[in-house]
This record gives structure tokens, C-alpha cells and sequence, in this order.
């Protein structure tokens, strides 16, 4: 039986590259190049790259770049992009959980949720992390993005099930036990067919994430807010922020 995200996913490529949190790739890759001072010998690993968005704009730029997902679909539509702006680029089909690299990377990046936290078990979204950290080089970077705990809890479990309810979902439910979201999404695939989803995501706050890396042997890991499209240093975290951003480093 396919997990809700890759049920999700198995159709939904070009929607997916019509939803509002998809449109601020340039700005996400500045904030990228900046923190590699552009420096084009990087190698880049993509995990959860969808539809190349961040792996197609890096190669653009001259980075050497790597893009895994779950998701034959998905991989299609990015190497037909890619294809399109002749660029070569290699997209692999690869289970974040169980990735086949080890030290080969400056940087890996993991954006927009495409991998952690959408995990159905903690132990999960963890082999996610040590399967990233283990394909870095010693002095490899980590930069990610994850949902935010602190802003379920600072708006009440009552008001943020009901916000999710106006974004199109139903039937929410927020454990603060276990801080998982469960919901029913329904969505339209590339073909307008109607899928009913049972979702189920895990929230983390800041010190769960640096605690995790840690454990990684990460030394430097800094935590900002995140904002589609701007990401920056100067944008500390807030209880505002749906998502935060990760920047960790050996």
C-alpha cells in the first residue's frame, strides 16, 4: 500500500509547479550560493528534488548537482526540463531513507518538505537526516527547511486545526503527545482526477532538530525563519513562521 506521499506525488507534477510554494526558487538559490560562497566546485545533493526546481537553477548557475526522489513522476518532469534548458543533470530514483552516497557531497539540500518530516514514524524521518550527513563530505554543509513546531503551539491546537481547514483540508488533528498532524486532503491530480489523502506530518521545534543533528556530529547548526522565496540569516524564528530553515555544518 503506497504512503499518502507518494500517492500524492505519483500524478502531480505540473500542479505541483503551480502552487504558491514552488514560485520563490530564485531567491532560495541566492541564499544557497551565498552560503557556498559561490564557490562552483560544490557538488550538491538534491534530496527530494521533485521537479528539479532548486537542482535545475543551481546547474544554471554552474554547480554540479545531483537531485534524488521518491517519485518517477516527478523525476520525469525535472529531466524533461532539464532536457529543455540543455542541461545535464543527474536525477536518480532513491529512497531518502536508504541513499546510496557516502562522503561525495559539499552540500545537500532538502527543500519544501520534500523528504523529512513527511515520514510516517520518527526512526524514518531520522534515517532521512544520517542518510544526508552520510553522504557529506567532512566539511560538508547541511541546509534544510521543516515544519515549525512552536507555531501550532502558539496558536493553539484549536486554531491552527481550523486555519488548515480553510487551506482545502478536513478532518484535522494535532497530537501534542507526538506533534503530528493528522488530516484528509483532497486534491486534483494532473488529470483532474480527485484524490482523497490521509496525511500525516510531524512537527518539530528548534531544540528536537539540534539535538538530532547533534547526534550527527554536526558542530555549527543554526535555525532561522523561513520565508518562500527569502530566505536569510537575519530572519530569526518566530512563532509566525509555518516552517524554519536549517543551516548545519561539521
Amino acid at each position: 500500500m503506497k504512503q499518502w506521499y507518494e500517492e500524492l506525488f505519483s500524478n502531480y507534477a505540473d500542479t505541483y509547479e503551480s502552487e504558491i510554494y514552488t514560485q520563490g526558487t530564485l531567491g532560495e538559490v541566492d541564499f544557497i550560493e551565498n552560503e557556498l560562497n559561490h564557490d562552483k566546485k560544490c557538488r550538491i545533493l538534491d534530496i527530494g528534488c521533485g521537479t528539479g526546481r532548486h537542482a535545475i537553477e543551481l546547474r544554471k548557475r554552474g554547480y554540479s548537482v545531483t537531485g534524488v526522489d521518491l517519485s518517477g513522476s516527478m523525476l520525469k518532469k525535472a529531466r524533461e526540463k532539464a532536457e529543455t534548458a540543455g542541461l545535464n543533470i543527474d536525477f536518480q530514483l532513491a529512497d531518502a531513507r536508504n541513499l546510496p552516497f557516502e562522503q561525495e557531497f559539499d552540500l545537500a539540500i532538502m527543500l519544501c518538505e520534500g523528504a523529512f518530516p513527511l515520514m510516517e514514524t520518527d526512526e524514518m524521518n531520522f534515517d532521512i537526516l544520517k542518510n544526508a550527513a552520510k553522504a557529506l563530505k567532512k566539511n560538508g554543509k547541511f541546509i534544510f527547511t521543516t515544519l515549525n513546531g512552536l507555531y501550532p503551539l502558539y496558536h493553539s491546537v484549536k486554531d491552527f486545526i481550523e486555519s488548515n481547514r480553510e487551506k482545502g483540508s478536513f478532518e484535522n488533528s494535532f497530537d501534542i503527545m507526538s506533534f503530528r498532524e493528522v488530516s484528509t486532503l483532497e486534491i486534483k491530480d494532473d488529470d483532474g482526477n480527485s484524490k482523497v489523502l490521509e496525511c500525516n506530518q510531524r512537527y518539530y521545534v528548534p531544540s528536537e532538530i539540534s539535538w538530532l543533528l547533534k547526534t550527527l556530529n554536526f558542530n555549527n547548526i543554526d535555525i532561522f525563519g523561513c520565508k518562500i522565496g527569502n530566505f536569510s540569516r537575519d530572519d530569526g524564528l518566530t512563532t509566525e513562521d509555518f516552517e524554519m530553515l536549517v543551516v548545519a555544518e561539521f
